[in-house]
């Protein structure tokens, strides 16, 4: 069997291609996008037509949706499979999504519920996963030294979004009114209470919705979509995203006046004083020993992911780490909450369990173990690609 891998240099990539070849599966990449971010649809689809022309592909894979790539495939009647690990993916609104030839994967149970009705043979659900063997052969060889410099009591590795944040620089710009920009901050410091369920998008006025929309000029348009996006982009890419970083930003504040807390990113930090700034983290590399040495490790899920899980909860399990994170639908599907590892549902909660789990080395130790194994036996690339494999043999 032959696939080709469309790249665009997710993170994901890697474990994805060493996964199907050990499978057996000759994987021939496409890495023009990993090296020119303005690559057009048409030269996508003219560079995927190359390789189906030349080779007889069984499928044509990427990491998120590409619409060129969809309409390619469904002319030369070649499955393109696909697997989301973000959210939102504007694209998902193409009038492509609804191609006969479509394979897609979505790893987030509610944006799977939004887009399956629009091409219900063709839309599946499948969480995300871990390479549990490449962190194997990295936490062995941890020395003495490694646990010293990277264990620290309380540790977040990731963006702080101040520099993705489109609905910043509308505020920075006077692009909005008074009232939309006191209306969006009511409505994130509503949403910072509640966990487990995201109503911003239930809740936004078509006024503020319009004027969001008119205020940016690149504010996404698709030319080929089968529905409105305006309210869905406006609650997810910019309030969403503005979201994601007062709530980071006020989670790392909070928990630092308390406790010692380490903080690895390319984002600005400047505004978190009592946070020590690591830098930025190599993914494949000190990520694992991170996770490994550290006591607590966070995860503060964007809230666009509405009830998914993301890769950081896979990654921090399979590195034998001990995890809170703020509570996703969908972790009760998979782990046991307190066994596996443990969440927190309000920041009182957080801070409560932060200093509980600093002062319990053994339960905290024990629940990593079992997080781990449990991640290690049911939660691997493996097992989550032969389940795709499985369902693309059915089709």
């Amino acid at each position: 069997m032959e696939i080709l891998i469309y790249r665009y240099n997710s993170i994901c990539e890697p474990d994805i291609i060493q996964c199907f070849e050990a499978f057996g599966i000759t994987v021939h990449q496409e890495t023009m996008e990993m090296k020119d971010k303005q690559v057009t649809p048409s030269r996508c689809a003219g560079k995927v037509t190359e390789w189906i022309l030349s080779h007889r592909l069984s499928f044509v894979f990427s990491i998120n949706f590409y619409p060129a790539i969809s309409y390619t495939c469904n002319h030369f009647r070649i499955p393109y499979v696909c697997w989301s690990v973000d959210s939102p993916v504007p694209e998902l609104f193409s009038n492509a999504l609804k191609n006969e030839w479509n394979r897609i994967f979505l790893f987030d149970q509610a944006q799977y519920a939004f887009f399956h009705p629009y091409n219900p043979d063709h839309i599946y659900y499948l969480p995300l996963a871990t390479n549990v063997k490449r962190w194997e052969k990295i936490i062995p060889d941890m020395t003495e030294e490694d646990y010293r410099k990277y264990g620290h009591d309380v540790c977040f590795i990731g963006s702080l979004y101040s520099e993705k944040c489109r609905y910043d620089r509308l505020v920075q710009n006077n692009a909005l009114s008074s009232y939309t920009q006191g209306y969006v901050n009511g409505l994130i410091q509503a949403q910072m209470k509640v966990f487990g369920y995201n109503f911003i998008y239930d809740t936004l006025s078509d006024d503020v919705i319009s004027e969001i929309a008119a205020a940016d000029p690149d504010f996404y348009r698709g030319q080929d979509v089968f529905l409105n996006t305006d309210r869905y982009l406006a609650a997810h890419q910019y309030i969403g995203m503005k979201l994601a970083n007062v709530e980071r930003t006020s989670v790392l504040t909070a928990l630092s006046e308390h406790f010692d807390v380490s903080l690895y990113t390319r984002s600005d930090a400047s505004g978190l004083p009592l946070v020590h700034n690591r830098g930025a983290a190599a993914t494949l590399t000190e990520m694992p020993m991170i996770f490994q040495a550290s006591k607590i490790n966070l995860n503060i899920t964007m809230r666009p992911i509405e009830t998914g899980l993301s890769l950081r909860v896979w990654d921090i399990l399979g590195c034998g780490g001990f995890l809170l994170t703020n509570y996703q639908a969908e972790i009760p599907e998979y782990f046991e909450i307190g066994r596996d590892l443990e969440v927190y549902e309000s920041m009182e909660d957080l801070i409560r369990k932060v200093d509980y789990y600093l002062h319990h080395d053994t339960e905290r130790m024990e629940i990593a173990m079992h997080g781990y194994e449990k991640t290690a036996r049911y939660h691997t690339y493996e097992i989550r690609l032969a389940e795709m494999i499985r369902i693309l043999s059915s089709q």
